[in-house]
């Protein structure tokens, strides 16, 4: 590595959500862009988040269907699961997505891609030092796009045992006999129920009194009677004092006051992430981390260095690969002359269990502590028991239940449980951004025979949240 920086407008290093279309769009404008990459292209969402775990949810389900065949009059006799079909689908899938992803930036016209680790190295008057390998870049522009990684808690013996995580999990040729997950959250859970329903046995280990602990008890209370439902063995509000090795190679965890340990074939830890930070050498340009490695951003994403921006997992402003992209969107219109920011973001999000919990802002829990300071709030509840698309579908678990400011009529939040939670919450994502009332929904014609067209049910008989 010699001679002087070759300048640039633009240097992004990862190639999370944020990065691709960014960088297309800013060169569109006729900026120069380097992309640095040390890992896969992609990101977690293409390599081991959204991508192989919701391919991999899909094989889970046709397997849970397939044994509720008699139910439906299909009979198909005993399921067998090809655990190394089904890997080999999801290894398939993963490679088209980031083979694709990869060549449209190798083709993209005033883009370049350096496989390489970047950092950044000080500055040159107004522009930003990037190394990468045996490159050297002088950038007008810096956006970090390193994501986040795996923890592991402290309890003695973990990381001695050799642990899987929601990355290395999906390495696995064989179905584990018996998983055991330290983790009852999202990642937890959603893994809890797709390896039952792949033939092993589970069981989920949680420290909180109960699973999901983020969302309402009746609705953690639900999750925990489906996967229990389904063979899933689940203990809550549990301490971990140890974990080791057996002599024949499974994993034994010991709970504190427990005598005998949990033993299983195999350990999977669904506790937390940590950002991919170390390694930037920000120190080089004044940024400071916050006490958990991740990096502070301002409204529009720019850390208290100017011209230098964080998107995606690493700023702690969102950690879905959706808020991500949003983040490009509003750097993106910023830097266009237009007006975009963080503040007021209503962070619409998923837990992908079967059926999937669906959320976008206040749960009644927190409406009920803005209660305290005068609002006042509208509440409606449909058991999805008493959906008539979801009985025909034989999907009756779960719940909806929307909040509405009374005051503004606007609304406040959506809980969903149910048959295509995932996509219907988004419409009252929808409405809530277009700041628009209540009655539009109440009042527009639905569907039938469908899940939404429930909502001028719900919404025609709210009632007050006591």
């Amino acid at each position: 590595m010699t001679g002087e920086p070759i300048a640039v407008d633009v240097v992004a290093i990862g190639t999370g959500q944020a990065t691709p279309a960014l960088a297309a769009a800013l060169a569109a404008q006729g900026r120069s862009v380097v992309i640095i990459e040390s890992g896969a292209v992609g990101g977690s969402c293409v390599n081991v988040g959204c991508t192989p775990t919701k391919t991999l949810r899909k094989s889970a389900r046709v397997a849970h269907l397939a044994r509720r065949g008699a139910e439906f009059g299909v009979n198909t006799g005993p399921v067998q699961i090809d655990f190394a079909a089904v890997m080999a689908r999801v290894r398939g899938i993963v490679d088209g997505s980031r083979s694709g992803l990869e060549k449209w930036m190798n083709s993209t016209s005033g883009v370049q891609l350096i496989r390489a680790r970047g950092r950044l190295d000080g500055r040159d008057g107004d522009r930003i030092i990037v190394v990468a390998g045996q490159h050297r870049f002088a950038a007008t522009h810096v956006f970090l796009n390193t994501g986040t990684r795996p923890a592991l808690p402290p309890i003695p013996g973990l990381a001695e045992s050799a642990p899987l995580t929601n990355e290395s999990i999906l390495g696995l040729r064989e179905a584990p006999e018996h998983l055991v997950i330290i983790g009852g959250s999202y990642i937890g859970i959603e893994f809890a129920q797709i390896f039952r329903r792949l033939g092993s046995a589970v069981t989920v280990l949680e420290a909180s009194p109960r699973i999901s602990s983020r969302e309402e008890p009746d609705i953690s209370a639900r999750l925990t009677a489906m996967l229990e439902a389904e063979g899933v063995r689940v203990l809550t509000g549990v301490s971990l004092a140890s974990v080791e090795r057996t002599p024949e190679g499974a994993v034994a965890v010991t709970l504190v006051g427990v005598d005998a340990p949990v033993v299983g074939s195999h350990l999977l830890v669904a506790t937390g992430r940590h950002p991919n930070t170390e390694d930037l050498q920000l120190h080089t340009v004044g940024i400071t981390t916050d006490a958990q490695g991740y990096i502070p951003v301002d409204d529009v994403l720019q850390t208290t260095v100017p011209n230098i921006w964080a998107l995606g997992d690493v700023n702690r402003r969102g950690a879905f690969t959706h808020t991500s992209y949003q983040d490009h969107e509003i750097v993106l219109a910023n830097l266009s002359g237009g007006q975009r920011s963080l503040a007021g973001r209503l962070t619409t999000y998923a837990m992908f269990t079967d059926p999937p919990l669906g959320r976008i802002g206040m749960s009644e829990s927190e409406a009920r502590d803005a209660m305290a300071s005068g609002r006042r709030f509208l509440v409606g509840t449909q058991e999805m028991a008493k959906v008539s698309r979801a009985k025909e579908e034989g999907e009756t678990i779960g719940v909806i239940r929307v909040l509405v400011d009374e005051a503004t009529h606007r609304f406040a939040g959506i809980t969903m449980l149910g048959i295509n939670a995932d996509e219907i919450v988004q419409v009252i994502a929808a409405m809530m951004a277009a700041d628009a009332p209540y009655e539009a929904l109440r009042d527009f014609l639905p569907v039938h025979p469908t899940v939404t067209e429930f909502f001028p049910t719900i919404l025609k008989r709210l009632k007050p949240l006591t």
